[in-house]
């Protein structure tokens, strides 16, 4: 009997802790904004998305483009490990390409419905885009100097 009052004793907090909720807490848009005033990389909200990005409700068949700059948007969440890796990456591409390339950030775990109609199944998850054409999607963390080829593909010559 002590046996099994000492096992429970000692799995008891090993289950608890494992079954806490992970879910980051909402940031709130007014936080957001307050971050961006300072950062380079631009935090968007779905309604944010639809209007400096793509209206995918208006344009449900073609990509149509509403920025006047390429994007690079990083598909995240605030705890994965990659993401977190690639965010000192995308920050300093951003400074390094501030005023050519629009550098967003889009939290999948506060805009589902953007993972949702973007397919977003591996995080992070990067898309880039130009001007003219079609995005281009490269999923999973990587180098800076691979990032830096395929921002160099969708930048104004």
């Amino acid at each position: 009997m002590k046996k099994i009052i000492l096992a429970v004793v000692l799995f008891l907090p090993f289950l608890v802790s494992c079954s806490q909720n992970r879910k980051a807490p909402a940031v709130s848009p007014q936080t957001a904004v307050g971050e961006t005033e300072t950062a380079k990389v631009q935090y968007l909200t779905t309604s944010d998305f639809r209007k400096k990005i793509m209206d995918y409700e208006a344009h449900p068949d073609e990509w149509v483009f509403a920025g006047s700059r390429p994007a690079v948007i990083d598909f995240y969440t605030t705890w994965c490990g990659p993401c977190k890796m690639m965010a000192p990456v995308v920050e300093s591409l951003a400074g390094k390409y501030a005023g050519k390339i629009d550098f967003y950030k889009v939290d999948i775990d506060q805009e589902s419905e953007l993972a949702s109609v973007f397919g977003i199944s591996s995080i992070p998850t990067f898309l880039f885009i130009p001007v003219k054409g079609k995005p281009s999607v490269q999923m999973g963390a990587m180098q800076k100097e691979d990032f830096e080829g395929l921002i160099d593909k969708i930048k104004i010559k």
